[in-house]
């Protein structure tokens, strides 16, 4: 199932989360349920100078010192002009930083043509970074899957599997060896324009387990802050499986396979599940041998090629002793 969000309403921009940055509505109050459709801000300074289509449209808009202060040297037809070729354009908001004043005329058309304009005391870049974030958190396309997500020597890896397989189980043993946890049971992953597949835990169930038999813990209290992680990009999904003694399974790894999460290829190893088998240390050389193969160097490659270069020097060995060659 995934989830991809068409637009963030002014509102929610403006809710607690950002809180932080103190916005005041200088105007369009009515106007607060407009759409925010572009993850990028942008500062309109071009735009004022009088390149308009440069205002790409769902974008909130920044104004601050430095187009304030290029607004005041503008002939005011001239002013006059370029505010009403901006504000007749698809802008769904407007942020004035620093607490600065704007033109009552700015004000006076964005509130006819439904811009709502909202005042920060905060810095331009302060303001464009958290709000920026933000829309690209809200933004991007998403999903939720049931698995655990760890870090494991800084490689943040899915364990994937049929519910009762051993996952959790699996991602405890590893956190007492040192690894954090990000997420259990429920993993919400966010595909960057990056490409990054980042995933995290949210709500209460952030930085808990379920374990059958002991209920829900908390990783956090029980093995202290540096047993876990807000979020981390994906880079291998180990899927755990019951063994099955009529399946063939990859014995040299030779077979490489993709997991598919939002339509971005995941580098993929099925993992049987058997007794006898110690799952945390596999996981664990399966997150060392995935580093390796990132470095380049992958040794079921490299062992098959030795091997065919052995092959290939005894078959050459045995004919020139089968045809030696003739002395002259």
């Amino acid at each position: 199932m995934t989830d991809a969000m068409d637009f963030v309403p002014v509102t929610e921009v403006l809710g607690p989360e950002l809180g932080d940055l103190e916005f005041e509505v200088l105007c369009g109050q009515s106007s607060l349920g407009n759409r925010i459709t572009n993850p990028r801000v942008q500062k309109p300074g071009l735009a004022f100078a009088g390149y308009y289509h440069y205002i790409k449209p769902g974008r909130v808009q920044i104004i601050g010192e430095s187009e304030v202060n290029f607004i005041a040297t503008l002939d005011p037809e001239v002013r006059k002009e370029r505010f009403d070729e901006i504000t007749r354009l698809e802008i769904p908001l407007v942020i004035v930083t620093k607490g600065l004043t704007p033109d009552p005329l700015w004000l006076e058309l964005c509130r006819d043509r439904s811009v709502p304009v909202v005042s920060s005391s905060a810095l331009s870049s302060v303001v464009i970074k958290r709000v920026g974030n933000y829309l690209e958190d809200h933004l991007v396309p998403s999903t939720h899957l049931h698995g655990v997500l760890l870090e494991i020597y800084g490689l943040g890896v899915l364990l994937i599997g049929a519910s009762g397989v051993g996952k959790s189980e699996c991602a405890l043993d590893l956190i007492t060896r040192g690894h954090s946890l990000v997420a259990d049971d429920r993993v919400t992953v966010k595909r960057y324009p990056n490409g990054d597949l980042v995933g995290s835990a949210e709500g209460p169930i952030r930085h808990h387990m379920e374990l059958r038999g002991l209920g829900i813990v908390n990783v956090q209290d029980l093995f202290g802050l540096a047993s876990v992680r807000e979020r981390k990009a994906i880079d291998l999904v180990v899927e755990l499986e019951h063994w099955d003694q009529a399946k063939a399974y990859d014995r040299l790894g030779l077979d490489e396979t993709v997991y598919d999460i939002l339509e971005t290829p995941c580098p993929h190893i099925t993992m049987p599940v058997a007794l006898g088998r110690n799952l945390s240390i596999l996981v664990e050389i399966a997150a060392r041998n995935h580093m390796l193969k990132l470095k380049g160097h992958h040794s079921a490659r490299d062992f098959a090629q030795r091997l065919a270069n052995e092959i290939e020097r005894q078959r050459q060995g045995a004919e020139t002793a089968e045809f030696p060659a003739e002395k002259s």
